[in-house]
């Protein structure tokens, strides 16, 4: 089981009271959603999520670094280990993330 893996079910068992959690396997990582919208994922240097007004007051001590090359940058998480903390932080930049753009329908169909 590659380190991922294990990040990511260790993430996913944090946050299992919240229930809507799911992630996705992409590029090497994984992509986090809370009720279809995307938080945050695992990269190469960890777990980050989205910059909100609740995940800087959560983590006030984290700084902002892109997760790769040429990509926004994100919060490194530093509240892992604390569940409750971590379900609240969620929980409260659910709001504030971008809704899912719909799938774009195929012409003639």
């Amino acid at each position: 089981m590659s380190k991922n893996t294990e990040l990511t079910e260790y993430i996913m068992d944090q946050l299992s009271d919240l229930g809507d959690i799911r992630n996705i396997s992409m590029m090497g990582g994984y992509i986090f959603y809370y009720k279809e919208r995307i938080f945050g994922g695992i990269y190469g240097s960890g777990f980050m999520v989205k910059i909100t007004e609740a995940s800087k007051k959560y983590m006030p001590d984290s700084i902002p670094e892109p997760p790769y090359k040429g990509a926004k940058p994100m919060l490194p998480v530093t509240i892992l280990e604390e569940r409750e903390k971590l379900q609240a932080m969620v929980e409260e930049m659910y709001p504030e993330l971008p809704e899912r753009r719909p799938k774009k329908k195929v012409q003639g169909r």
